[in-house]
């Protein structure tokens, strides 16, 4: 295993992280289809992705209502200290008005509830999971501040943020002094590329980590998905829930997926291990977030830290997938750029 660094933190962390929404829920409407694995999966999953080295789990409050975390702080037990542990809020978890959001109200009940369900007096990894559009960001801030400064918290990140809301949550945290988002956690794969538009520039900027989710669409990644609707593998989420709310071009999704399969057969290897290492191979990546219903599934995702793409590989894989257009004002700031002269020749 390869580790990476945590945005402007020291801390180091695997570059495949492992996501726990297969945890739980196996009487759940939604969950159900997602994995729904029990106590004993979950130790397996867990175990065996510490011993190969992986040290980041992702979870969050809204995963099988909460069953996730449970499952997840009972399956860490005793290695507690070699694990990154990052949870999420947000999401309702109740029927109450003030039961989701960020305002310092719901932050300290969720924080509270998360430490509880996790067996655990500190959370390493604190993301908000969406923006709140209702409630200030200073407000949000001041309470997350408030728990580091308590120890209750170790670092603060977010997910689905746009580039604009993080940079003026930094701007924030600066004037007050106050933590920053080390990280966010954002979709990127090979048929969504949006984050390249101002997310990754951002990222690079500001020194924020970006960890991703949903690397392989869903599933779609993995080859197991055929043009005319069918599938190889009738016990995937994807393919028991119908669709999956990962939204992307399906018919350029295929074409990917065949260049996807060229590139795997170069290295003798599966196609959902060379979607990773593409993405392990993008600026400003940090760790790609992988779930497993499976420890044969855990393994080939985890395999995609050693697989090194070649140039031709790369170049394959950006030309079927690279966007049609850049965005505005992308294009335009490309195209006029300045012309830098090298200092050496200077006149």
């Amino acid at each position: 295993m390869k580790y990476r660094l945590l945005g402007r933190t020291g801390v180091w962390v695997s570059e495949i992280s492992l996501g726990t929404m297969t945890f739980g829920g196996k009487e759940h409407p939604v969950f159900r289809n997602v994995g729904a694995l029990g106590q004993a999966e979950v130790d397996q999953v867990v175990g065996s992705a510490l011993d190969a080295g992986v040290n980041f789990i992702d979870t969050a409050d809204v995963y099988a209502d909460g069953e996730s975390e449970e499952l997840l702080g009972r399956a860490i037990g005793s290695r507690r200290r070699d694990v990154i542990v990052g949870t999420k809020l947000l999401a309702p978890v109740g029927t109450g008005p003030n039961d989701q959001g960020l305002t310092r109200l719901h932050i300290m009940r969720s924080l509270e509830d998360s430490l509880r369900r996790l067996g655990t007096d500190y959370i390493d990894l604190y993301q908000l999971h969406n923006y709140d559009h209702v409630t200030p960001l200073e407000e949000t801030l001041g309470a997350l501040d408030d728990a580091v400064r308590q120890g209750k918290i170790r670092y603060i990140g977010c997910s689905n943020f746009a580039a604009w809301q993080i940079s003026k949550a930094l701007g924030i945290s600066a004037l007050h002094h106050q933590a920053r988002f080390v990280a966010n956690q954002t979709h990127y794969s090979l048929v969504s590329r949006d984050a390249e538009r101002d997310l990754v520039p951002m990222a690079e900027d500001e020194g924020v980590s970006l960890t991703v989710w949903s690397p392989l669409a869903g599933g779609f990644l993995t080859g197991k998905f055929h043009r005319d609707g069918g599938t190889t593998d009738e016990n995937s989420r994807r393919a028991k829930a119908g669709a999956d709310f990962v939204q992307f071009d399906e018919e350029q999704g295929h074409r990917i997926v065949d260049v996807l399969r060229t590139v795997a057969d170069r290295h003798e290897v599966s196609p959902s291990r060379v979607a990773l290492a593409w993405l392990l191979a993008q600026r400003a990546v940090t760790s790609v977030v992988v779930g497993a219903r499976r420890l044969d599934q855990l393994a080939d995702n985890i395999a995609a830290s050693e697989l090194t793409l070649t140039a031709e590989d790369l170049a394959a894989l950006d030309e079927v997938s690279r966007p049609a257009v850049a965005p505005y004002p992308n294009w335009i700031q490309t195209a006029f750029a300045p012309v830098r002269i090298p200092a050496a020749n200077a006149a």
